[in-house]
């Protein structure tokens, strides 16, 4: 982008560029891009599939810079998450981070992210959406700040069986020690650099936090150390193909915010996600903890399953029957594809009670758009456990360098 555009006003531009753009613009070959929290994203780069495999085999970098980003400081700081999140946060050691979600008073989702933990007082919160008002309003009564610092914090995810091998050859001493969820911070000759053993992808990977104004020279020292690791930039296709086989659940696909919902019944809680184990009922209140138990005892309506479909065409927004009654809808695909790695045509799909209790198979209801005609195709499908895909490396410490 031209540095006259990039001098006004982040108001006067229709989207914002990460601090990692100007350096990686020239590796976008096919000008797909979408939008992300007010940021321009890549889409794909070169080749979905050979992102894909980057992941899988060797070292991926995807630019995580619009994550929107939260300082949250203040003596109440604890106590306010607390009562936002589900997750009990008193359990979060300072050098931690956990994944919580959070919920409106009808224990409908609001949103899910990350939390991490700095001190005693000091945690970052970050999110796919943005979501101040919602922060704002629940800490009314709290002794607390709460900060958007998106722009000032730029992060890049590097994921995939080399990546450790390639933050050791960077120079980051001591950066296969640190055990899934933690975090690191190290110092190279210019500049400071934060590590969280976390991701997206279900694979060995870490995510890099640095201030915006050293993203280029962590970018140039990435890419030049990474190069003999067989590094490349992946957009977002790819990192959704991996996200789905590591069974995560994605705002806007597999659920939608209940801020945002405009229908009834379209709202989602957390135990219909089956993130059942990110509910502290013993910690004391929180938002939506009354309507949560009484789910609790009731059981949920209906709940997100992973599941395997018969053939090799995916199956993402496809209507779910009861294979005992044909005519009887069950529920929805939310997130599908085939699976190069794991060779299967897997799904995340929200089934209806009692169904998703009783069933051992269902049928798919397909349909694929070919040379301007709609072919329909009904396949059997059955629940499977998830993630689907769940390498040994993503846990192993010391992990192995390839």
């Amino acid at each position: 982008m031209p540095a006259a555009t990039e001098a006004r006003p982040h108001y006067e531009r229709p989207l914002l560029t990460s601090a990692f753009f100007e350096r990686s613009r020239h590796l976008v070959q096919t000008d797909q891009y979408v939008p992300w929290s007010g940021y321009t994203t890549v889409d794909v780069y070169s080749s979905i599939e050979q992102e894909y495999f980057a992941i899988r085999n060797s070292a991926s970098v995807f630019d995580l810079t619009p994550m929107v980003k939260y300082r949250i400081t203040g003596p109440d700081s604890e106590r306010y998450l607390n009562r936002l999140v589900t997750r009990d946060v008193g359990k979060l050691k300072p050098g931690q981070v956990a994944y919580a979600v959070w919920c409106d008073e009808s224990g409908h989702l609001i949103d899910d992210g990350t939390i991490f933990r700095f001190g005693p007082a000091e945690f970052r919160l970050c999110t796919a959406e943005r979501q101040l008002d919602w922060l704002l309003d629940s800490a009314i009564g709290f002794d607390v700040d709460i900060a958007d610092i998106t722009e000032q914090v730029a992060a890049l995810a590097l994921q995939g069986p080399t990546s450790c091998a390639v933050l050791k050859a960077m120079g980051l001493a001591g950066v296969e020690l640190l055990k899934p969820f933690q975090i690191g911070h190290f110092r190279l000759a210019d500049f400071a650099l934060m590590v969280s053993r976390t991701g997206f992808t279900g694979d060995l990977g870490y995510e890099l936090w640095i201030d915006s104004d050293g993203a280029s020279s962590l970018w140039d020292r990435l890419m030049d150390t990474g190069e003999a690791y067989g590094i490349r930039v992946i957009g977002y296709r790819a990192l959704d193909m991996a996200r789905i086989e590591a069974g995560f659940v994605l705002p806007n696909v597999d659920f939608i915010s209940a801020a945002q919902t405009i229908r009834l019944n379209r709202e989602t809680t957390p135990f219909e996600l089956g993130l059942d184990r990110l509910v502290a009922f013993e910690k004391g209140h929180f938002n939506g903890r009354r309507a949560l138990l009484a789910e609790r005892a009731r059981g949920p309506r209906r709940r997100l399953l992973g599941i395997e479909i018969a053939g090799r065409k995916a199956g993402h927004g496809s209507l779910i029957y009861d294979s005992r009654k044909g005519a009887r809808q069950v529920g929805e695909v939310k997130s599908a594809l085939w699976s190069p790695t794991c060779k299967r045509n897997i799904a995340l799909a929200m089934i209806d009670a009692p169904y998703f209790q009783s069933l051992r198979e269902f049928w798919v209801d397909i349909y694929l758009h070919r040379e301007l005609t709609w072919e329909r195709r009904m396949e059997r499908a059955w629940p499977v456990e998830r993630p689907f895909f769940a390498p040994e490396r993503r846990t192993a410490t010391p992990p192995a360098d390839r």
